[in-house]
């Protein structure tokens, strides 16, 4: 009864605690990667024993880097780290949903976790600078070094060598010299270059609305060619949506929705929700309000479901509705998430283009 319980309480602060992201997005997404670090610790210690723990493990991974990444969409106001940052997340999930189907753990490597920390990097330089101080070079430089320095040396040793740092350091003590060095390095680099960094431009504040920020390069730095499709929002919000819910699929021991089954459902609720959810979004902009907007986007969505469960079915192929209403609360919360940020995004950009001056009709000749 107290395994049931922990799993219980574990899993529900791995749906919770990443909530806090969009407002907090620092210490939030720091305590949603220390309890995923922490989670198998805790269950060992009150003997929970997890048959597919990876999997679930990269489930939960998922949503709250999914949360994150929908946080970018409202708080990130400089176009270039932006779209950065969309392409290391959604190279990763498709990196992910490979894995799930494959299961090649070689995929992980391939398509490593860059988004984490480099999302974690942009909102450490937000403490206390304005971040549209980052130019280009700086944005790519930082995400590649991410990528080949940590990502890809983290990635080899978790999912190909499939090491432990503790039973490594245990089994060698002697590693426990060069660890110190390199930490010792690190601290002793940081001090060096602490003194050549800029002027704070703001006191330190983990409340993202302390610092408004400006909106740079968006007018300026139209997307490419290859990738202008899915910036469309339904063509992106239909793609997030199946991703992460695809994920869960090939997680979840209960589910005997198929792939087909999940996909058509996912597209006709996020275009029904593409009527309704942006229309909600916009009622009102406070973070009091968001609760309001989710509850009537889910109430829609359950009736949804609500009246597929009421149409006769094949004795086949019957609708798993705990599974579907698992899948429409995810859904109705990413969604919700998206179309509120997204609106209040090209709010924000909106009020920051300068006014057009009014035409002169002498000087065109009319």
């Amino acid at each position: 009864m107290m395994s049931n319980a922990i799993v219980v309480i574990v899993i529900a602060a791995r749906f919770v605690i990443p909530l806090a992201i969009p407002r907090y997005p620092l210490p939030a997404i720091v305590a949603a990667l220390v309890l995923d670090a922490a989670d198998q610790s805790i269950f060992s210690a009150f003997g929970v024993e997890f048959t597919n723990y990876q999997g679930y493990d990269k489930a939960l991974d998922v949503f709250y880097l999914t949360i994150a990444y929908v946080s970018t969409i409202r708080n990130w106001t400089d176009g270039v780290p932006f779209r950065t940052v969309r392409f290391l997340w959604y190279y990763r999930l498709v990196g992910v949903v490979a894995f799930e189907l494959i299961g090649a753990r070689p995929l992980l490597l391939i398509f490593p976790n860059t988004f984490e920390y480099f999302f974690i990097f942009y909102e450490v330089v937000r403490l206390r600078w304005e971040p549209s101080r980052l130019r280009r070079p700086h944005v790519l430089g930082v995400a590649a070094g991410i990528w080949i320095v940590i990502k890809i040396p983290q990635e080899w040793w978790i999912h190909i060598a499939k090491l432990d740092v503790t039973d490594v350091v245990g089994g060698n003590p002697w590693l426990w010299f060069p660890i110190g060095a390199v930490a010792a390095t690190a601290v002793g680099l940081f001090l060096a270059y602490r003194q050549r960094l800029p002027e704070a431009d703001w006191p330190i504040s983990m409340n993202v609305d302390a610092h408004p920020t400006t909106v740079v390069g968006e007018a300026a730095d139209p997307p490419l060619g290859w990738w202008a499709p899915i910036e469309h929002p339904l063509v992106e919000k239909t793609l997030l949506v199946t991703l992460v819910c695809v994920i869960f699929a090939e997680v979840l021991p209960t589910n005997e929705l198929d792939l087909v089954q999940l996909t058509v459902g996912i597209a006709v609720l996020v275009l029904l929700n593409s009527f309704v959810g942006p229309w909600l979004a916009s009622l009102e902009a406070s973070w009091a309000s968001f609760g309001r907007v989710l509850a009537l986007t889910g109430a829609v969505n359950v009736g949804v479901v609500v009246l597929v469960a009421t149409v006769p079915r094949s004795p086949e192929r019957p609708l798993d509705v705990p599974t579907s209403l698992f899948f429409v609360a995810l859904l109705t919360l990413i969604a919700t998430l998206y179309d509120r940020y997204r609106s209040q995004r090209l709010g924000s950009i909106a009020a920051d283009m300068p006014e057009l001056p009014p035409d002169d009709e002498g000087a065109t000749g009319r």
